[in-house]
């Protein structure tokens, strides 16, 4: 598959594309939770997407381990006046949530993609009849990112998954996937996301990257979210700050690009873009014939 489809953008896949991550919720695990201003917020975005953000990710809830839920309310006015504007800004905008109601709200407001750490698994907490699943199985065009994750975000690093991942993640997405699209949800809408650093060792991280083409099997395109990951510190044997790692996140973002994912989810926009241009201009092969 070599296009995203999104509510108002196909996302050619043929090169790699760099997904900017923006935090409203003021305690993000990685330092860069944006200022409570609409217009700072904003111009975080243009900011982004002038260092060459494909697609610009919202979030308004933190989910680092050990996070607590935030409430609907909350969540919806931290994320929807933002969403409002950034559909403005001529790149696709996805939003990290997974309550239903905030799905509902942001795809209204424009947004082209939800980005799920739950796989819409989840059900409204005041609607039974309300889903995740049905929101998007019932939207005409908006993609869709499915992502592992083992527990929840307040105990996952406690008790993180035992065995190899990577058979246990291939099967949980590909289910994920095929119950979409059983609710008719076209294939072309869905990417899946191995859930780096979500109930997960720091070895069962590592192997999920060193075997990720294994993943691939599922027939999707892949989303790798490595970026100032615990597991690239204790990697670096260091105890410092996530924005520290931007080196590491870089490295580990390019590795996954090598390994066949198609969309990096990252904090350095401008890091990261540079290093994707080195790596496209050195898989460049000069075509058989030249003009003469």
């Amino acid at each position: 598959m070599t296009h995203w489809q999104t509510t108002r953008y196909l996302i050619d896949l043929g090169r790699p594309r760099i997904m900017g991550i923006v935090n409203v919720a003021p305690d993000s695990f990685s330092g860069d939770g944006q200022p409570a201003d609409l217009r700072a917020r904003v111009a975080h975005c243009e900011r982004l997407i002038g260092q060459g953000a494909d697609i610009l990710d919202i979030g308004g809830e933190s989910t680092r381990p050990g996070s607590l839920p935030v409430p609907l309310a909350e969540e919806l006015a931290r994320v929807l006046p933002l969403v409002r504007q950034a559909v403005k800004l001529g790149v696709p905008v996805s939003v990290d949530t997974y309550k239903p109601e905030v799905m509902a709200a942001v795809l209204d407001a424009g947004a082209d993609i939800v980005n799920d750490i739950w796989a819409l698994r989840r059900v409204s907490a005041t609607d039974p009849a309300l889903t995740a699943l049905g929101v998007i199985a019932r939207h005409p065009a908006c993609g869709v990112c499915l992502m592992h994750m083992h527990g929840d975000p307040r105990t996952m690093q406690l008790a993180p998954m035992t065995g190899d991942a990577v058979p246990q993640v291939l099967s949980f997405l590909e289910h994920a996937a095929r119950t979409l699209q059983v609710m008719g949800v076209d294939k072309n809408r869905i990417v899946l996301d191995p859930g780096i650093g979500f109930g997960k060792t720091v070895a069962q991280n590592f192997a999920l990257l060193a075997r990720q083409r294994e993943l691939l099997a599922a027939g999707y395109p892949l989303l790798a979210g490595w970026s100032r990951k615990s597991a690239l510190g204790a990697a670096l044997g260091d105890r410092g700050q996530p924005e520290e790692r931007v080196a590491a996140s870089v490295a580990a973002a390019l590795l996954a690009i090598e390994r066949g994912a198609r969309i990096v989810r990252v904090h350095d926009v401008a890091a990261t873009v540079q290093a994707v241009k080195i790596w496209l201009a050195s898989n460049y092969s000069e075509p058989a014939f030249r003009p003469v």
